[in-house]
């Protein structure tokens, strides 16, 4: 019997469309409506050329293209990241599990890295500014990050911890008969929701004219909203908490998560410190004209 002030949990089918033997899951459908959605807002964004100024835009085919480097990029990267962040034991015991994507085991900051490897190849490629590129990926991601969160709380998955006096705490089918937070919607609200209005604003008032520093914000909000989010989630059972124990309500250990996080604040303080002093702005030729972009990206 659950506790009263328990929320039963919602019973959703985790597969949204089902053509005979064809099944669509939700947390696939995120992923597609995340990658399309960001796509669509980029396509947007490049559209723009006063956002730019002086930086040289993608056109709009770049973007079609690209789009298919960052999904592989944040596939690869996601899947290579949880297995060597979170269960490299249990995958070194079994490594054809490696490749059983369809079971789960997708890790955000291997994604994130994986995204970065593609965006920086990409603009290599094309002779685009670097950092400007991945300030227009840090605009957009925040989509695919609220659907995600979203379809992992469809899941049953990634709960929270025991919020036993919490009013609106929910009994999660595979999460044992405890309340726990609904630790993803607030992954989704502040990882996703508050991110994508923060950068909307952000490119709004600063546009991608001083390279890096959209990257920047993003990195350093999303690292500073998934720590927040931390203190409510469970720690991944194999890892549990790498640093101190649960302790109260919030708990005062360490975690994989919050751990990651830290490098991604230093880099990001970095990015923004490098576009303040103009170190990331395409150098001016002798005759007058933006340097090529191409030649920004080494600096």
């Amino acid at each position: 019997m659950p506790p009263l002030l328990a929320l039963p949990f919602p019973a959703i089918d985790p597969v949204a469309v089902a053509i005979g033997p064809l099944q669509i899951k939700w947390y696939a459908l995120a992923y597609i409506v995340g990658l399309v959605g960001g796509w669509y807002y980029a396509k947007r964004l490049v559209s723009a050329p006063s956002l730019w100024g002086a930086v040289r835009r993608p056109n709009p085919l770049d973007i079609d293209d690209l789009i298919v480097w960052v999904a592989l990029g944040v596939v690869l990267g996601g899947r290579i990241g949880y297995v060597l962040f979170y269960n490299l034991a249990a995958y070194l015991a079994h490594p054809a599990e490696i490749l059983a994507i369809w079971r789960g085991g997708m890790s955000f900051h291997g994604g994130f890295l994986g995204a970065v490897l593609a965006l920086v190849l990409f603009a290599r490629r094309r002779g685009l500014n670097t950092y400007a590129m991945l300030d227009l990926a840090s605009v957009v991601v925040p989509i695919g990050l609220f659907f995600g969160r979203i379809a992992n709380f469809v899941n049953g998955e990634l709960w929270g911890r025991p919020a036993p006096d919490f009013p609106y705490a929910i009994v999660f089918p595979n999460g044992g008969p405890l309340p726990r937070h609904p630790s993803q919607l607030y992954e989704a609200f502040g990882e996703g929701l508050v991110l994508f209005v923060l950068m909307a604003i952000a490119v709004r008032a600063c546009g991608f004219r001083r390279p890096g520093l959209l990257g920047g914000l993003f990195v350093v909000g999303y690292a500073l909203a998934r720590t927040t989010c931390e203190f409510f989630r469970e720690p991944d059972p194999q890892l549990g908490f790498l640093f101190g124990t649960h302790v109260g309500a919030l708990g005062g250990g360490i975690t994989m998560g919050m751990l990651l996080c830290v490098p991604m604040v230093l880099a990001g303080a970095v990015f923004i410190v490098r576009a303040l002093r103009g170190d990331t702005r395409p150098r001016p030729r002798l005759d007058g004209s933006a340097a090529d972009s191409a030649e920004v990206t080494s600096a």
